[in-house]
């Protein structure tokens, strides 16, 4: 009996991998890994907004915002650096400079250090004499924003004219063509009013800096009116508490630690999910042919129909433990062959299931929701007699499977439990996909054993009334499978 099983499973196997559809399908993913830095860097576009500050006054706005702007670039790449240190573990390089303490805001103070230890330069010099081969290099994003001289076309124009002249500047295909233009009359601060022209919605977060620094000018002037001196005024406008702050080292953070622990969970389930749906049509083109073929009755007159639904089950599950194994290699090369942010996710991502009793538990539900469910498409290649009338069948069973698995995934993702995703782990047919899913959050032993042996028994049951179906089905050739055929067919027994 076994013999018979393995021959069937070894032609079931064959016969997929002999489709192309099977190879374009396992290659999805291998060039999808190696497009997707290639496209990442095509398609995002982090150029800075290019600026443009007519000063018209005697106020000098256009150095404050410029310096104000080059101030908050310079505080996100400390920001950015302390994360970089911390991450790889590199305080060594330096550890009196500010990029290589943590709980803190960046003064102002802080950057000027920054700047005279000659910047981002300065602090790669030190990083490299003590950063491992194996650590990617530090890369800063670029300025925010790009603040240009000020064009001729621009110059002595007033009122209407000037919002022409701005537009022409705004439609011109040059390369440095602006995007906001930012016009301070000469009547200020006594008339306080900035005119702002933009080829789109500005951003806002330059509208709200401009407002802040303008904001605290005007207040000096106010302030000298009043009779203080520049630096009382300078003294009351930056009187500030001292703010440290405490977060989480990378990947640590309530948030993120949750959604890096569950990207292979997650993965796991969603691949199961896929690899059912392609090898459930595969096999059910297979068995469509089969009978059209008039291949089924030679092969009921060699082997039982419960050998030949075995040997389907098998074949099926070495298709798919063949995709997903080459999926996860190309995933593995991918992440320590590689460098950047989706590596340095991958890694940590991978230790919540890198436990044995973890992996046991990841080959057990995953090889039994395939064969759980890959039973359910053998049936329906069973009974019908041609793929139109498969598909007809089919959709419903995808349909029900996919909805809830949908809601649990977005459920997840969102860092949520709650009494549907319980309800799920202990519903045999969404349960493989319910306890992949919730690995990464974290799920109790009990729920694990108990939702396994719970699996274990429907899978038993379900095999005893599928080979009935399957084997009536087999025997009924040419018969519309209604609702009371199928429903005898899970009754009769076996002769």
């Amino acid at each position: 009996m076994m013999s018979n099983i393995l021959l069937v499973a070894r032609r079931e196997f064959r016969q997929i991998l002999a489709l192309k559809s099977f190879w374009l399908t396992l290659l999805i993913l291998p060039v999808a890994l190696a497009l997707g830095p290639i496209l990442t860097s095509t398609l995002g576009s982090d150029e800075p907004t290019r600026v443009i500050v007519v000063d018209r006054s005697s106020a000098d706005v256009a150095a404050k915002l410029e310096n104000r702007f080059t101030l908050e670039d310079d505080r996100n790449t400390l920001r950015q650096l302390s994360r970089y240190v911390q991450r790889h573990d590199l305080q060594e390089a330096d550890p009196q400079a500010a990029w290589s303490q943590h709980d803190r805001w960046y003064t102002e103070a802080d950057v000027a250090n920054f700047r005279a230890e000659n910047g981002v330069e300065g602090a790669i010099a030190a990083i490299d004499a003590v950063r491992k081969e194996d650590t990617p290099e530090f890369e800063p994003d670029n300025p925010s924003f790009e603040f240009l001289p000020v064009p001729s076309a621009l110059e002595g124009v007033e009122g209407e004219a000037f919002g022409e002249a701005a537009r022409t500047l705004f439609d011109s295909d040059a390369d440095d063509a602006p995007e906001m233009i930012v016009l301070v009359d000469k009547n200020y601060p006594e008339v306080p009013r900035i005119a702002l022209y933009a080829a789109n919605q500005p951003r806002s977060s330059f509208v709200q800096t401009m407002q802040e620094v303008l904001t605290q000018d005007l207040r000096d002037y106010e302030a000298a009116a009043q009779g203080l001196t520049p630096d009382q005024a300078t003294n009351i406008q930056n009187a500030a508490p001292q703010i440290a702050v405490s977060t989480p080292p990378p990947g640590d953070g309530a948030r993120e630690a949750l959604l890096v622990r569950s990207i292979v969970p997650l993965a796991l389930s969603y691949i199961l999910m896929m690899s059912l749906m392609l090898s459930g049509s595969w096999m059910l083109q297979g068995s469509v042919e089969e009978r059209s073929n008039k291949l089924l009755e030679s092969l009921l007159a060699c082997i039982r129909p419960e050998e030949l639904m075995y040997g389907k089950l098998i074949g099926s599950l070495a298709v798919g433990l063949l995709m997903i194994l080459v999926w996860a290699g190309c995933a593995a090369i991918a992440a320590y062959a590689t460098q950047g942010v989706i590596a340095d996710m991958i890694r940590p991502a991978l230790e919540p299931v890198s436990s044995p009793g973890i992996i046991l538990a990841i080959l057990y539900f995953f090889i039994a929701g395939y064969i759980g469910i890959s039973a359910i498409f053998v049936a329906i290649g069973a009974m019908v007699d041609s793929m139109s009338e498969a598909q007809g069948y089919l959709m419903p069973v995808l349909l029900a499977i996919l909805l809830p698995i949908t809601f649990l995934l977005q459920a997840i993702l969102a860092g949520q439990g709650g009494f549907v995703v319980d309800l799920l782990t202990w519903i045999p047919l969404w349960t493989p996909f319910a306890v992949l899913a919730r690995l990464g959050m974290g799920i109790e032993t009990w729920v694990l054993v108990g939702s396994g042996v719970l699996l274990a028994i429907a899978i038993a049951v379900e095999m005893i009334f599928i080979g009935r179906l399957f084997r009536a089905s087999l025997l009924a050739t040419g018969q519309k499978p209604t609702l009371k055929r199928v429903l005898d067919r899970f009754r009769a027994r076996p002769q």
